[in-house]
């Protein structure tokens, strides 16, 4: 008995090969960001309080496109540790943006996941369980002053 090939899956497995390697393909950035990316983006906010404006830069994750989705928000500000001011989001962000970052420094902008809240560091830290939002440009000597304050948050 003679075996006789089907000359139609020839054809088709040899077009899908073809195919496979001249279509474009998306470039590797395209494809998938980090969602704990630490590029900084065109989102930029300003918050102020008792009389002073902070204005910050956020990164391209997707923590920080949902916070920066929330604004304008009124919120409280005030003193947590000795290395940073607290402010409670009215909702938790999606965790998507998350990621262990070694590199904190002063003037970062954070979410800490377990108390839906921002953590706006002005000193050295250290802590499990944050996602980094983004970065402080201007104005953050704000960050020292002592006390309990309104916080307006909006888009710049």
């Amino acid at each position: 008995m003679v075996s006789q090939s089907n000359p139609l899956t020839r054809r088709t497995l040899l077009g899908a090969a073809l195919a496979a390697t001249v279509l474009p393909r998306p470039a590797s950035s395209q494809q998938r960001k980090d969602p704990a990316s630490q590029e900084p983006t065109d989102m930029r906010i300003t918050m102020t309080f008792d009389g002073r404006t902070m204005t910050a830069t956020l990164y391209d994750n997707p923590s920080a496109r949902d916070f920066f989705a929330m604004l304008p928000l009124d919120l409280t500000i005030e003193n947590y540790a000795h290395n940073e001011k607290i402010a409670y989001l009215p909702r938790k962000l999606t965790e998507e943006g998350s990621g262990a970052f070694g590199n904190e420094r002063p003037y970062d902008l954070c979410y800490f996941v377990p108390w839906g809240n921002l953590a706006m560091f002005y000193a050295e830290y250290r802590h499990p369980g944050l996602i980094r939002l983004g970065r402080f440009d201007g104005g953050h000597g704000a960050l020292h002053v002592p006390g309990k304050f309104p916080l307006h948050i909006e888009r710049i």
